[in-house]
């Protein structure tokens, strides 16, 4: 018997997103009773699931696993089908009693998907989740760094960026008042970009300005708000091209770290223009080959800008609020989150994304990379990506 592959009713062409309904629950232990009859039907001849395009991969409990849909939440899992000739490639989720390709999970029929959508529906989770921790956590991420991305939490504050009847790009973000973690009281003091993700596929189009376009205009009565630390010098060039436009935004946004009180934050238009000065300076002054090594090495995206450039860039400016009350390194422990894709410039009018390890940056899951055990909860250290 073969499991269908094509992810969509064959009359009405639906999708994962459009169809899935009833208590998540319901459907987990639905997929747990799948689960044990495969285990018990692992001996005999197995069923069968055609991959899109061509090729089937047998049924069996060696290529499925359980893994967490939401952090810290390990009893909300999804069932997944890998590849038996790659491990780290995963096929499909199950759900509602079939098998869908993961290609089609981030697909929808439905014509009001369009545009910038807010995650409220439990099958928005799982498209959420698809992005963030298959897609870009394995397909798109950086190959260098064969690590997982933490999903979200089940109550962040996300939206997806639909386009053309698919996922196109989501970003999260962490509300004003919320907790900065599990382990400590501590809350965030103002809304915080924290996640930013674009398929290849969708990049160059503009989705990284509108994304973050979108975050400035939802929190309008908020006097600042910032983009969670450490911020790649991909992004840097997308802020900058986004506060050129926009220079009502420059006094608002802030590289910061949690939970982001006035001696953990940095204005970003400020460090843009600071950088820019040096950069024209360096460029004017004959250096020797020696310091053309280390200057090359400052500018590196992993590279941590000095104390004394912080502490100038917030103490020459008296036109922000509290900038003059930075001292020092900021002392507070840093967002554990995990976040998911890079926003890089291609030029002065492009925009890509890219996941090369020293540019690691929007998911602060960036900033921390789990495990394959700290992912998958049913199968010791297995770790998956997607096909192409």
């Amino acid at each position: 018997m073969a499991a269908e592959g094509g992810g969509r009713e064959a009359a009405g062409r639906l999708y994962l997103v459009d169809t899935i309904a009833g208590d998540p629950e319901v459907l987990q232990a639905d997929a747990e009773t799948y689960y044990e009859k495969l285990l018990k039907k692992s001996l005999s001849t197995p069923d069968v699931f055609s991959i899109p395009g061509g090729g089937e991969v047998k049924l069996e409990d060696s290529c499925v696993c359980f893994v967490p849909l939401y952090r810290n939440n390990p009893t909300c899992k999804l069932l997944l089908l890998t590849d038996p000739k790659d491990k780290e490639t995963v096929l499909a989720v199950y759900l509602s009693q079939r098998w869908w390709p993961v290609e089609d999970v981030v697909k929808t029929a439905d014509p009001a998907r369009d545009g910038l959508v807010l995650v409220q529906t439990f099958g928005e989770r799982i498209v959420l989740f698809v992005l963030n921790c298959i897609i870009f956590g394995m397909l798109e991420g950086s190959s260098a760094n064969d690590a997982f991305f933490l999903p979200h939490s089940a109550t962040e504050r996300a939206k997806i960026l639909w386009r053309n009847g698919e996922a196109a790009a989501f970003y999260s973000v962490k509300m004003k008042g919320s907790l900065c973690d599990g382990t400590t009281s501590q809350c965030y003091l103002l809304p915080v970009l924290d996640t930013v993700f674009v398929q290849r596929k969708y990049r160059r189009g503009g989705l990284g300005m509108k994304m973050l376009h979108d975050f400035c205009q939802s929190f309008l009565a908020e006097d600042a708000l910032g983009i969670s630390c450490p911020i790649s010098a991909a992004m840097y060039q997308v802020c900058q091209k986004f506060l050129q436009a926009h220079p009502e935004e420059q006094k608002r946004l802030w590289e910061v770290e949690a939970p982001g009180d006035w001696s953990q934050r940095v204005n970003i238009w400020l460090k843009i223009q600071m950088e820019s000065s040096l950069s024209r300076r360096q460029n004017i002054l004959p250096i020797s080959p020696e310091a053309a090594v280390g200057s090359c090495m400052d500018k590196t995206p992993t590279s941590k800008p000095k104390q004394l450039d912080m502490d100038q860039m917030n103490k020459g400016v008296d036109c922000f609020p509290g900038a003059g009350q930075v001292a020092g390194n900021a002392t507070e422990k840093k967002d554990d989150t995990a976040a998911a894709g890079t926003l890089n410039s291609q030029g002065p009018e492009e925009e890509d994304l890219e996941q090369g390890a020293g540019d690691a940056q929007q998911h602060k899951g960036l900033r921390k990379r789990a495990g394959p055990g700290d992912l998958v909860v049913d199968k010791a250290a297995k770790q998956f990506k997607t096909t192409p």
